[in-house]
């Protein structure tokens, strides 16, 4: 069965009330002269309304209502409706560099996750893009996505889309500021990472509501999003207010272990740096100072110190199983490190990683754009 769905009429055209004003004069046989007299406003400026020039006050609009009967709402509205059309009018006349910038999107990825209509005109997909981001202009769209986006740490090793980024980092946004958390607590968020920690042998179906429960109960919102094509991020890390974390995921290439790792590793950025910092950590890339941090941060987390000498001297698939059991964890994660250490190659083992799926829920019709 084929569902229809209503929408409301919205005109593409507005009258100016000057033009409603000179109907109802003919309709009431009054003259400009007349309505000049009885309103108190001079010939001049109520000719100025009906051919478009001056604009209608409230003023104007309640003395039109005594001397018309027509209610003031009525010349109110006429009036608000033709400068809001007159406004857009304008930006479409000087739109030509927003068609560029709409182009810059992902649009075909943006209409599969139903972000934007399968509409076509450019200027058109612009409000649909200003609706998702949640801005009003282009300039407003640099001052959030651009001007930030300079402070996020970058991939030196990969060319990387920053609009396709912006609409991933979107997606995770709009999902945390509709999740309730407390005010953020690091002594608390340290021990629900440890506890999170004891369950990553688990299937998703256990340690993925553990591990939203942990965090939310910390002041941290995890937003497991799919990745945007083109934005090559892994995980991205932003304080949303002073009291309250997003932890952004987007399982890319799919390896648990990656996963695993990028997760710690975005936790310590929100446990070691500076709260007016944005974290976006790509595939591929080379460490600073606080990149090591959180890199040592996510392997003590996985494998303890202690335990290094022991997984140095891994060669056989057997004693990496062993090795996993004992420590808890997914024998994949002992393999992704070996292979990230270059203690094995990276055609090894594979047998022994698993793969994630983020499956995207169906969107709901109450869904709303923060």
């Amino acid at each position: 069965m084929t569902a229809v769905r209503l929408e409301p009429f919205v005109p593409d055209y507005a009258s100016a009330p000057g033009e409603s004003l000179r109907e109802t004069l003919d309709s009431l046989g009054m003259s400009q002269a007349d309505l000049a007299r009885r309103s108190g406003l001079s010939p001049k400026h109520n000719n100025q309304i009906i051919q478009g020039v001056a604009s209608l006050s409230t003023d104007t609009a309640l003395a039109f209502e005594r001397v018309t009967g027509t209610p003031a709402a009525f010349w109110s509205n006429l009036e608000a409706n033709y400068q809001l059309h007159r406004t857009k009018q304008a930006e479409v006349a000087n739109a030509d560099d927003d068609v560029e910038w709409v182009k810059a999107f992902p649009l075909t990825e943006l209409r599969r996750r139903e972000v934007i209509s399968a509409e076509r005109d450019p200027l058109l997909i612009r409000e649909e893009l200003f609706a998702f981001f949640g801005v009003a202009s282009r300039k407003a769209w640099d001052e959030v996505w651009t001007v930030p986006a300079a402070s996020f740490r970058r991939s030196k090793a990969f060319r990387v889309d920053d609009y396709a980024t912006a609409c991933w980092l979107r997606f995770g946004e709009r999902e945390a500021v509709q999740t309730a958390a407390v005010p953020f607590d690091a002594g608390r968020f340290r021990r629900g990472l440890s506890r999170i920690r004891r369950v990553i042998t688990a299937d998703p179906e256990v340690w993925e509501p553990v591990m939203r429960d942990e965090c939310a109960k910390s002041g941290v919102v995890v937003a497991l999003v799919p990745e945007v094509k083109g934005s090559r991020a892994h995980g991205a890390v932003r304080w949303l207010s002073a009291s309250k974390a997003m932890l952004q995921l987007s399982v890319r290439q799919r390896w648990e272990d990656q996963f695993w790792f990028t997760f710690f590793h975005e936790a310590a950025h929100l446990l070691l740096h500076g709260k007016r910092d944005a974290f976006v950590d790509y595939a591929g890339e080379k460490g600073d100072g606080e990149e090591d941090e959180a890199n040592l941060f996510a392997q003590r987390m996985l494998i303890p110190a202690e335990e290094e000498p022991r997984l140095q001297s891994l060669r056989t698939a057997p004693e990496i199983r062993l090795f996993a059991d004992e420590l808890r964890l997914p024998p994949g994660i002992v393999v992704g490190r070996l292979q990230h250490d270059r203690i094995v190659p990276f055609s090894f083992g594979h047998r022994l990683r698993r793969q994630l799926e983020l499956v995207e829920e169906p969107k709901s019709a109450s869904s709303g754009s923060q």
